[in-house]
């Protein structure tokens, strides 16, 4: 296991070193800065600290994946990948260390010094500098990791080391190259996506080379699982690399430029990576026996090439962009958000303006494929699957991209009306329309349960929905009290100022609100398995109190004289438009109104499951009846004979009484 450690972490560096030399030199990244210029030492060891960090940090989260997707617990190989991992995260630990170092040294243009002053300002810049800030979060997940993997057991263990791996990815991405341009969230979102594609394809490549087993039948799984793995990684990658061309490449000269130079090199080595995946994928998987020698042999070649879009990756992040000519900021609206302000709304630009969520179109495509895949897989074996759930599970995703990037995304920022109804229907209106396409029932039905104890999504999804955490929030009293205390939670604290000042909070709150809609309609309508549900009745009181509750808070908003965000909706200089408290007046009524529809639709919908179920009872106990010979209903009727014999008797009785007395 150590040579091929050796001999992967050589193909790469080797390679991605190389490769970063010849980029900084084509593209100027290690120049001569004009001012306060930090030294050569500083020009060359920071963009090779970063070429190494990002190395380390796909072959440990990368590792965490592949092992908690292809690799059963108790397989030995598993504990190969946990040292794999753990390697690969000490190592991201150091290279992090001189990483933040030299980008103090690079930012301040200082000189490094052993002095007490010295240490003080790289703690300040570590712990008060947003960039620092960003980096010493990386750093510390890094330690956190190489100190965690060697005790842990387990594949649950695993992807919880996975998990919080790929959340060190979020720092990098607030803080990557044009993540402070105009278009913001594309940028940041177009450089998430792209870190995580690239760690889990190159970590999991390097994982399925260096702890591969003897057992040929066992390699061909694990390799057919990375196959899969690195199919989706490619495609992510494209597309994420996609999005973050498009706002740094602007013009068709752009091209032509260094940076443009440096970028087609990368898109040709990821391009050639992509045709040797289908290689890959097509031939030699279908008889690893008699290839596996071939097979490995790719896989030399793939590191080098792998190394080499590392390297010119890093070498491009310290490229500056074509881009050089940037838009004076002179209006309030541009001080707040990085752009300019939108043309006035009409009903024509509810359909013509766009502001499109790379994370959320990437997640959209991607839940209607999957969706239609499977379903597609039922009908080729024969099994049906309603046309009803399918068309509301693409509607409600539909709805959703336009939510996140139609007219709604583009200015829930300046107006609080447009924000409101962008969270009605993210709470609302989505879920009643997702909940019933059943996408759990679909995935459980779609694909084959593993053999070897593994988990694949099939088996991560059962888990996730069996845990007791899942099983404690998706309760129907706990849900309901989630769906409706968030409006309060949100609004009324510092999370609604967090969600619209920063990204990070923007798509956390699509999060939130997504998922606290999705189980209280689970609660109400839900198909798939869960927890116990409520009797009908009990759902349908439960639906009015939570609306009511709605209700108030719109009441709240329409009746409310002081602004809220007033540093924000109040100052963006709109000359269109209500004046802002106007505005978050009619945000009030909106989320008193619109809740009217959603709950429309649910109570039609438990009312039809109840009469349904109602229905289905009857008929059971028909058949129940039939079966016996109409026993039981013989038996009723000897009953209710019995009842009226004993009446009758009671009554003479009662009679003959009266008489005596008379």
């Amino acid at each position: 296991m150590t040579k091929r450690i050796s001999a992967a972490t050589g193909l790469i560096l080797g390679a991605g070193i190389l490769a970063l030399i010849i980029g900084l030199v084509l593209g100027g990244g290690a120049a001569v800065q004009a001012l306060a210029d930090p030294g050569e030492i500083v020009r060359w060891g920071l963009p090779t600290a970063k070429f190494v960090m990002n190395f380390s940090m796909a072959t440990a989260i990368g590792t965490l994946v592949f092992a908690a997707f292809a690799i059963s617990a108790d397989n030995p190989l598993l504990e190969k990948a946990l040292s794999l991992a753990t390697f690969g995260s000490a190592l991201w630990a150091v290279s992090a260390v001189f990483n933040l170092l030299f980008t103090y040294l690079s930012v301040t243009g200082s000189a490094f010094s052993n002095s007490e002053s010295f240490g003080q300002s790289v703690w300040l810049f570590a712990t008060q500098i947003e960039l620092g800030i960003s980096l010493s979060i990386n750093l510390a997940i890094a330690l956190g990791l190489s100190m965690l993997i060697p005790a842990i057991r387990g594949l649950t263990a695993t992807a919880i080391m996975a998990a919080i791996g790929l959340g060190a990815l979020i720092p990098l991405a607030l803080i990557g190259h044009a993540a402070g341009t105009a278009n913001h969230s594309m940028a940041v979102n177009s450089i998430g996506l792209h870190l995580v594609a690239v760690v889990i394809w190159v970590g999991g490549l390097i994982a399925l080379f260096v702890i591969r087993g003897e057992n040929i039948e066992q390699a061909a799984a694990h390799a057919k699982r990375y196959s899969t793995l690195a199919l989706v990684a490619f495609l992510l990658v494209v597309v994420s690399g996609v999005g973050s061309a498009a706002i740094r490449i602007t013009k068709i000269e752009d091209i032509f430029s260094a940076y443009g130079l440096l970028l087609g090199i990368k898109v040709a080595a990821l391009a050639l990576l992509g045709v040797l995946g289908a290689i890959y994928r097509r031939r030699l998987l279908n008889n690893i026996a008699t290839t596996a020698k071939a097979l490995y042999k790719l896989v030399a070649v793939e590191f080098a090439i792998m190394g080499t879009a590392i390297g010119m990756a890093t070498a491009l992040a310290r490229t500056a962009p074509p881009v050089t000519d940037q838009e004076i900021v002179v209006t309030p609206a541009q001080i707040l958000t990085g752009e300019p302000l939108p043309p006035e709304l009409t009903f024509e630009t509810l359909f013509t303006q766009w502001k499109p969520d790379l994370l959320w179109l990437v997640i959209c495509v991607g839940a209607i494929w999957f969706y239609l895949a499977g379903v597609r897989r039922l009908r080729k074996r024969g099994d049906s699957w309603p046309i009803a759930r399918t068309i509301s599970w693409i509607t409600g995703l539909l709805t959703l991209i336009y939510v996140t990037s139609g007219a709604l995304n583009a200015y829930q920022e300046y107006l609080f009306s447009m924000h409101m109804i962008g969270h009605m229907i993210l709470a609302m209106g989505i879920p009643v329309l997702l909940v019933p396409g059943a996408p759990v029932t679909l995935l459980l039905r779609a694909t084959e349960k593993r053999k070897d104890e593994s988990r694949g999504v099939r088996e991560w999804v059962l888990w996730a929905v069996q845990t007791k955490y899942a099983q404690f929030i998706s309760h129907p009293l706990i849900a309901a009290v989630l769906f409706a205390s968030s409006l309060v939670t949100f609004y009324f604290t510092p999370l609604f100022a967090w969600a619209t000042h920063e990204h990070i909070g923007h798509e956390w709150m699509v999060v939130h609100f997504l998922i606290t809609g999705y189980l209280f309609a689970q609660a109400l309508i839900g198909i798939d398995p869960g927890p116990n549900r409520l009797s009908y009745p009990i759902r349908l009181l439960l639906l009015i109190g939570t609306m009511a509750f709605h209700a108030f808070f719109g009441l709240s908003l329409m009746d409310g004289n002081g602004l809220l965000l007033a540093d924000w909706y109040g100052a963006m200089g709109r000359t269109w438009g209500e004046a802002p408290i106007d505005d978050q007046h009619t945000g009030g009524a909106i989320a008193w109104g619109i809740g009217e529809l959603p709950t429309a639709a649910l109570t039609i919908i438990v009312s039809m499951q109840w009469f349904k179920a109602d229905t289905r009872e009857q008929r059971r106990t028909d058949r129940a009846s039939d079966r016996s010979g109409n026993q039981d209903v013989e038996a009723y009727n000897e009953m209710l004979a019995k009842l009226a014999a004993r009446e009758s008797r009671a009554n003479a009785q009662g009679n003959t009484d009266r008489e005596k007395q008379n």
